[in-house]
């Protein structure tokens, strides 16, 4: 078939354990999903959840044991990072039931939601999107995979940032406001997801800046470490 400009290639994650790849349809993200961080962002209740997206081509995808590189982004001099437990669906559908959701999960793997945080708070002050503080360019390092046939369901396993050997982000995943089975089925009722999307579930409090040069270690227990640097 013939295209008038250049076909984008597929987006696609490793996954941990195989030479097979993950395919990525689109990426979701949960916000202010954790109590203790929904008060450093001036929020607190357990309100609806919320999401926005990031573009599937913002995914810097990370071997295991490697070190990612991450530019630091124009525009911004508030650049923050935000650990999550990134759910990958092995199938989608509509107005999911708790069970329909729990079933769709295919695998976990660990995320950094990078942040242009100067932006996004100048976006919310005026009632904006928030695209241009969320779905840069390499605002979603992203490890491997990890098949949920090999993992077992993830429920109360730790969840860590630390940047340049300092912890900054620490809690357990039992902390989600909404947890992962919810967030899917609420999602459901708002689009029809499919196989290959991501959620980024949502972020612990001690979010800060970083800067050029900062090495970023996160981790979640039974997915091993996901290493970035701002380059």
């Amino acid at each position: 078939m013939d295209y008038v400009v250049p076909q984008s290639p597929v987006v696609s994650l490793p996954v941990a354990g195989s030479t097979a790849l993950f395919p990525v349809h689109r990426v979701y993200c949960v916000g202010r999903n954790y109590v203790e961080h929904a008060k450093e962002m001036g929020f607190s209740g357990r309100e609806d959840p919320f999401f926005f997206c990031k573009p599937n081509d913002a995914l810097v995808p990370v071997a295991q044991g490697q070190t990612g590189a991450m530019a630091y982004p124009s525009k911004t001099s508030s650049l923050h990072h935000e650990i999550e437990l990134v759910v990958a669906l092995g199938k989608g559908g509509v107005d999911l039931t708790l069970e329909q959701a729990a079933d769709c999960v295919w695998g976990y793997a660990v995320g950094l939601d990078m942040t242009r945080r100067d932006l996004q708070t100048e976006a919310k002050k005026l009632g904006r999107p928030w695209e241009v503080g969320k779905g840069f360019e390499q605002s979603g390092p992203i490890g491997p995979i990890h098949p949920r046939s090999a993992t077992g369901t993830l429920d109360g396993n730790a969840i860590w940032l630390d940047v340049n050997g300092q912890r900054r982000q620490s809690s357990t995943l039992d902390k989600l406001i909404w947890n992962v089975a919810e967030s899917i089925a609420f999602l459901s009722g708002l689009f029809e997801l499919k196989a290959g999307d991501l959620i980024f579930t949502g972020t612990p409090e001690g979010v800060a800046a970083v800067v050029k040069g900062d090495l970023l270690v996160g981790g979640i227990e039974g997915l091993g470490e996901l290493r970035v640097k701002i380059a």
